[in-house]
């Protein structure tokens, strides 16, 4: 087990577990700098990592009877169709143009860590037939993010869930876990084909994940929420500022020699 994949691992774990967000939003950044995978690799391995994270989530929420299956159900074709798509797209882009593509993402990530307290909650829940398309609106969009991004789709699904279906936020949330499971898959595989899966990283990365995780949940219940998103939301546009500046390599080589 590589040693440096398990304290990415870790690290990446603990602040989800914080914050309530996939590890692959943090791991991803760590794996570029430190274990000096493209853009490409680490988006294939977090993918990995999301697969583990959601099984190990979902089955905690399960257990507390905050799941709902039915609209996992509804989740799961759409995600596991666009995920394909989005893997694949993602391998047509260019790296520095990926990294940009990730870069907004992270501050979209910021600014749903911030406005958190403020997203309203629908009075009555959306029943029977009325709520399908809904759902599968969040599952072709969450999909294609989770293949193109190597994230779980948790900050697109639970805003969905809550704002659009209804759900009340800890089932979202715990709803949202078990329907990345089958769309990381999928992108993981499309990944995979493609020779993007850095295989020698996930042993590591999904121990070290998990382990993290289950201690920054346990750590998050003693300390302030506000206070944890307002860091986590700092770190993340600031880690966002690197990449969304991100040019060609030929681009970068000329600035230098200027």
């Amino acid at each position: 087990m590589n040693p440096s994949s398990l304290w990415i691992g870790l690290v990446a774990g603990a602040f989800g577990g914080l914050v309530g967000l996939g590890g692959g939003i943090v791991a991803m950044p760590l794996m570029v700098a430190f274990l000096k995978l493209t853009q490409h690799k680490a988006v294939a391995t977090s993918l990995v990592m999301v697969v583990f994270t959601g099984l190990a989530g979902a089955l905690t929420y399960a257990t507390q009877g905050t799941v709902d299956w039915v609209a996992a159900m509804l989740i799961f074709p759409t995600a596991m169709i666009t995920a394909h798509f989005g893997a694949r797209f993602a391998n047509r882009l260019p790296e520095w143009k990926l990294k940009r593509v990730f870069g907004w993402y992270l501050i979209f990530v910021a600014l749903s860590l911030l406005l958190k307290p403020y997203i309203p909650h629908v009075e009555e829940p959306l029943q029977g037939w009325v709520r399908v398309l809904p759902l599968l609106f969040t599952g072709a969009v969450a999909g294609f993010a989770s293949g193109l991004l190597g994230v779980g789709g948790g900050t697109i699904t639970v805003p969905i869930m809550v704002l659009l279906v209804g759900l009340e936020q800890h089932t979202a949330q715990g709803t949202s876990l078990l329907a990345m499971i089958p769309s990381a898959l999928v992108g993981s595989y499309a990944h995979y084909r493609h020779g993007n899966l850095a295989q020698e990283f996930v042993p590591g990365l999904v121990v070290g994940i998990l382990v993290g995780a289950f201690a920054g949940g346990l750590v998050a219940n003693q300390l302030p929420e506000f206070w944890l998103r307002m860091v986590f939301a700092v770190v993340l546009i600031w880690t966002a500022t690197r990449y969304v500046s991100a040019r060609p390599k030929s681009q970068v080589e000329q600035s230098l020699t200027d």
